[in-house]
Order: structure tokens, then C-alpha cells, then sequence
């Protein structure tokens, strides 16, 4: 009885995870392409808006990774076997990668935007010392 609650609770835990990753990353779509159609409808800097939506869709992507993670690992905690402790060891290394190269991509990017940012205020300031 106690193991039949204890792989129900389980099930339920692995389809809560994978359930919370489909959400984030649906919102964060979403919330990328809020961020991206503001800019572009009310500002001419498109390259600033592929930016900004991209680095939102970025953070989405990571965190839904990471629960997506989770659930792996929690599938197969219950008997598993070679077999599904390799395929865990797989999925996971695969995730891991994607996350870690999409969280490099979102500090290039960061750093690449503060620049931008920079450059554009001290341009403006420029501007203004000239008049």
C-alpha cells in the first residue's frame, strides 16, 4: 500500500514538473513577444527589441529546462533500471548542455545590450554638449 501511494505521489510530482515547465516557457513566449512588439511599435530600435525578447525567452527556456530536469530525475527514482538510469544520464547531460550554452548566449547578450545602452547615453550626451 505505502509503495503504490509513494508511485502515485511520484507520477503526480513528475506531471506537476513537467506541467511547470510547459508554463514557463509559454509565458515566457508570450512575455517575449509583449516585450518585442512594444519596442517595435513604439520605438524604431528593432535590434533593442530582438534583444529584449530574446533574453526573456532565454531565462524562460533555462527555468523550463531545469524542471524538466527535475521530472527526469524523479521518474526514475522509483526501480529503475540500467537502462533508465543511462537514458536519465543522457536526457540529462543534453539538458545540461542546453542550459548551460543558453545561459552563456544570455550573458553575451546582456553584456552586449549594457554596451549598447552606454554607448547610446554617452552619444546623447554628446549631442547635448554640442548644443
Amino acid at each position: 500500500m505505502l509503495i503504490t501511494l509513494v508511485r502515485t505521489l511520484n507520477g503526480w510530482v513528475v506531471s506537476l514538473c513537467q506541467l511547470l515547465a510547459l508554463f514557463v516557457i509559454v509565458t515566457g513566449i508570450i512575455k517575449a513577444l509583449i516585450i518585442y512588439c512594444q519596442y517595435i511599435f513604439s520605438n524604431s530600435h528593432s535590434a533593442i527589441a530582438f534583444q529584449a525578447s530574446r533574453l526573456e525567452l532565454g531565462y524562460a527556456f533555462s527555468l523550463g529546462l531545469s524542471f524538466l530536469v527535475g521530472g527526469s530525475i524523479l521518474k526514475t527514482t522509483i526501480a529503475p533500471s540500467w537502462n533508465d538510469i543511462g537514458q536519465l544520464a543522457a536526457i540529462i547531460a543534453l539538458r545540461t548542455v542546453l542550459n548551460y550554452l543558453l545561459l552563456q548566449a544570455i550573458d553575451r547578450s546582456s553584456s552586449d545590450s549594457n554596451q549598447q545602452s552606454l554607448l547610446s547615453e554617452e552619444q546623447s550626451k554628446l549631442s547635448i554638449k554640442r548644443i
